[in-house]
Formats: C-alpha cells, structure tokens, sequence
C-alpha cells in the first residue's frame, strides 16, 4: 500500500510540475506578445515623414522599420562574426589585408637594404 502511494505521490508531484512550467512557458509568450503589440501600437502611432512631407502609410511604416531591423541585424552577425574569428584564430579578411600592406612595406625596406649594402661593398 505504501508503495502504491508513493507512486501515485510521484506522479502527481511530476503532473504539477509539467503543469507548472507549461504555465511559465504560457506566460512568456503572453508577455512577449504584449511586448510586440505595444512596438506595432507604438510604430503605427508614430507620424512619420517622407522626403516629400507626407506621412507615410502603415505598410510604408512596416518596411521602413524592416529594413532597420535588417540592418540592426546584419550589424550584430557581422559583430558576432568578428568575435567568433578571433575566438577561434582564424583571420578576417581585413587583417589579411593589413599583413600583405605590411609585407609589402618589409620587402621594400630590404630591397632598399640590400641596394645600400651592394653600394657599400662596391
């Protein structure tokens, strides 16, 4: 008999604990739903202008944003990115770039030191 309550003590105990974090995950999505919904309330109530002086239209809003998100985006992968290289050692192409100028620089300086040198002992 103890055994069996034990178990039925168990199971429920794991019941309310799904139970509890599916409420926690409803939640979350109920509170970044009213998070999005107050950023498009908040886009759309914003008078915004064109080159022209006219306000643009709620679908030239969204794009307009867009495009902003796009590039907010593309600038934290490209920051990701550049972590992520010298995270691991490999090298960007700028500074690829920026070893050849240097070299070039070193072999123009050593030609210049062999010219001086041949100079010398002639």
């Amino acid at each position: 008999m103890k055994t069996k309550t034990i178990l039925e003590l168990l199971t429920l105990s794991s019941s309310l604990y799904y139970i509890a974090r599916d409420t926690q995950f409803l939640d979350k999505i109920s509170e970044l739903s009213e998070k999005g919904k107050d950023n498009i309330n908040k886009i759309v109530s914003e008078s915004q202008l064109d080159e022209n002086g006219n306000e643009l239209e709620f679908v030239d809003k969204i794009i307009l944003k867009t495009h902003e998100l796009k590039e907010e985006l593309n600038e934290k992968v490209e920051e990701l990115v550049v972590k992520f290289y010298k995270k691991i050692n490999v090298a960007h192409l700028d500074e690829i770039k920026a070893l050849n100028e240097k070299l070039e620089k070193l072999d123009a300086t050593v030609a210049l030191l062999e010219a001086r040198l041949n100079k010398l002992e002639a």
